[in-house]
């Protein structure tokens, strides 16, 4: 077995400068591996693409939760650069857990790091399979909150151009002589998420934008039936529709009567019969002839993957959820006229009680769950980052200690791990996790266990973290496959 050294150095500045300057020379190599070779590179689930040198280095100490053990720029840097001179196809690649089962789980016995890295990626080398056939194209229908957040990651994430790509954004023409500008502003600054990382060029002549070489048309329409795509040379695209004012698969069918649509996605719940997928828990419900699907609330994505985790493990009898929530733009900045009861009052300066429908939504996803669950909200004067506390009655007595290591290892080792995040820190609040994208953060120093009751607090960023879930669907829905190594992480 390979041995990790895990002595405290002499040094702790030279260490770190060290650490530093192999963390500097992965940029250049985990950028060319995407760029060139479509492959991405992560740490536990941690991309690396685009990041800066810090961030690299937190990855690495992130993966002290997970393995207990201390993962160093020393271990996954000749990772990368075995990697970095092979041929290789399409995937994700997670160094990080390479890297761990190389030099402590032993897989790697009597190899060298380039030997056991051929051998962890025999099958690709070489291969030329694409996750999908050809580009597709992507047009997000409003431009709001979500609608910004998701250009964002798309662009992020367009690398190569070879899977997905935001073709055009539709919008209301506003009174404003530069909308366009105005439009491009707001997707370049957030006062929320901070500063566009990258660069936007308008060309009005064009009408669009340009956002780190996409270009991204600007389509003003008063209805989704109206739009001819394909006069914008976009083709069989996938609408994600932001604005929540069609809910229901009549209203949302209006868009494929547009020339150049081929699916919908809904950024919010979906009435009747439609399917309600949160990524990571009933997305095999998915079929390749569903055209219209629903992405849920963000609420709903956010306590469906714990409520599934404790559920499997425990058994839930019966429970509540309170959604202690960000105002949002639906509520009046001063006191004013609201058709919803309290809504109508100053979002910035008081806490509002209202309605939430997640607690019901949650059985279009865990039909188990049916009957079960009941909630309620309060919208709180901060604008991103809310919290779902779930009040469960078991079917099994447990305790603290047993209820957060069961879900640290869910949140660290299991399929939803791009679901759930685990929180261990006495001094967290809620703009910690602006930015966090996972569906929900658990909160393991607020969990209280009383036998078969049990209360747990999950943190989650309403609108990024969201977003995120979204583009795992938006994936799904395009048919987009990549292999991923380690096969079986141990």
């Amino acid at each position: 077995m390979n041995e990790r050294k895990r002595e405290r150095p002499d040094d702790y500045f030279r260490d770190w400068k060290e650490r530093e300057a192999l963390a500097e020379g992965m940029i250049p190599l985990v950028g060319e591996l995407s760029r060139r070779k479509n492959v991405k590179c992560y740490i536990y689930g941690k991309p690396l693409v685009n990041q800066a040198v810090t961030q690299i280095m937190k990855d690495h100490r992130y993966v002290r939760q997970v393995e207990e053990n201390e993962l160093s720029e020393f271990e996954t840097f000749p990772v990368i650069k075995a990697l970095s001179e092979l041929n290789l196809g399409p995937a994700h690649i997670d160094i990080g857990r390479l890297a761990v089962e190389y030099y402590d789980k032993g897989d790697g016995v009597g190899m060298s790091v380039e030997e056991y890295v051929r051998q962890q990626v025999a099958d690709l080398i070489g291969a030329n399979t694409r996750p999908v056939a050809g580009p597709v194209d992507v047009v997000l229908y409003g431009f709001g909150r979500i609608g910004r957040l998701m250009a964002r990651i798309l662009i992020d994430k367009t690398d190569g151009g070879d899977s997905l790509r935001l073709r055009a954004v539709v919008v209301r023409k506003g009174k404003a002589p530069d909308d366009l500008v105005k439009r491009a502003s707001l997707l370049r600054r957030d006062s929320v998420h901070g500063a566009f990382d990258g660069t936007i060029r308008v060309d009005e002549e064009r009408q669009s934008f340009v956002a780190n070489g996409n270009e991204v048309k600007v389509i003003y329409a008063d209805s989704p039936d109206s739009i001819d795509y394909t006069a914008y040379g976009i083709n069989n695209a996938i609408v994600i529709d932001n604005t929540g004012a069609w809910r229901d698969e009549a209203g949302l069918s209006q868009h494929l009567k547009s020339k150049g649509v081929s699916k919908v996605i809904l950024t919010a719940p979906g009435k009747g019969e439609m399917k309600n997928v949160v990524a990571g828990i009933n997305h095999g419900v998915i079929e390749d002839s569903d055209q219209i699907v629903s992405a849920a609330s963000c609420t709903t994505n956010a306590i469906v993957p714990p409520l599934k985790a404790m559920d499997d493990r425990f058994g839930i009898i019966s429970g509540h959820v309170e959604t202690v929530h960000a105002y949002t733009n639906d509520q009046n900045l001063t006191d004013n006229y609201h058709h919803a009861d309290r809504r109508g009052r100053s979002a910035p300066l008081n806490m509002v009680i209202t309605e939430t429908g997640a607690a019901k939504a949650v059985a279009k996803v865990l039909p188990q769950l049916e009957g079960k669950l009941t909630g309620n909200a309060i919208r709180v004067p901060i604008p991103n980052v809310s919290m779902a506390i779930l009040n469960l009655t078991l079917g099994q007595a447990t305790t603290k200690d047993e209820v957060n290591e069961y879900m640290r290892h869910i949140a660290l080792h299991s399929e939803m791990r791009k679901q759930i995040d685990y929180s261990n820190s006495p001094e967290v609040v809620s703009s910690d996790f602006v930015g966090s994208r996972h569906a929900c953060i658990f909160d393991a120093q607020a969990t209280i266990v009383n036998g078969t009751q049990a209360v747990l607090y999950l943190w989650y960023d309403n609108e990024f973290g969201y977003s995120c879930q979204v583009f795992r669907i938006l994936e799904q829905m395009a048919g987009i496959n990549y292999a991923r190594y380690p096969k079986k992480s141990k």
